[in-house]
């Protein structure tokens, strides 16, 4: 099989295979707060770590199209917002533990709802930034935003929105650190697949480099 992207289901496919195909992908669970003190917690599975010097990550938000909204011009999602309005955000690190909540926090409520509260989670509060950070979670990154970067319009008047970020502070619980390394296989990041499908890490494995 074989299509002009974009256009699957002409070519028989009832749903887009892209975020099947490039899987899987690590899930920025990114907090946020309001200049109104409003916390908002949301997932992205468009995230990865972009540069190690200087420590940079990235997210991708795509246009908001909830109900409430006047329009359906794609409007900044609140997390987009308010890292717009405060230049800071959180990355929390999302574990086997946590992935209950973490898809509560998905919910597609009202910008004065608190997922926090919604997903119910505890709040930790951050070195170097006002926004909170997911308590219990394995590891935070606390971001300061860099710039953001407007891609293509999406064929509907709408464009997603990169936003880049870089990380001043990280926390990592000591209980997942072995030999002075990050042992993921205790905690088990959750990753995303295609559709509504996930994954966890749970056999990780090593392999010698050549040279």
């Amino acid at each position: 099989m074989d299509f002009t992207a974009g256009q699957h289901k002409q070519a028989g496919l009832s749903f887009s295979p892209l975020k099947a195909l490039i899987s899987p992908r690590p899930i920025g669970w990114i907090s946020s707060i309001s200049p109104a003190g409003v916390a908002n917690l949301a997932p992205y599975s468009f995230f990865n770590a972009v540069a190690e010097l200087p420590p940079m990550v990235m997210f991708i938000s795509a246009p908001d199209v909830r109900d409430d909204q006047p329009d359906k011009s794609g409007f900044a999602k609140d997390s987009l917002q308010n890292i717009l309005d405060t230049r800071e955000f959180g990355v929390n690190i999302t574990s086997a533990d946590q992935l209950d909540q973490m898809v509560a926090s998905s919910r597609p409520v009202g910008a004065g709802i608190d997922e926090f509260e919604l997903a119910g989670l505890e709040k930790k509060q951050a070195k170097t930034i006002n926004a909170p950070l997911v308590a219990g979670a394995p590891a935070h990154l606390e971001c300061h935003y860099y710039d953001h970067i407007n891609l293509p319009d999406n064929g509907k008047g709408q464009h997603s929105i990169m936003v880049l970020g870089r990380i001043s502070h990280i926390h990592i619980d000591d209980r997942v650190i072995s030999d002075g390394r990050v042992d993921v296989s205790a905690f088990r990041p959750v990753s995303r697949l295609g559709y509504r499908d996930y994954d966890l890490v749970t056999d990780p494995f090593e392999v010698p480099e050549h040279g």
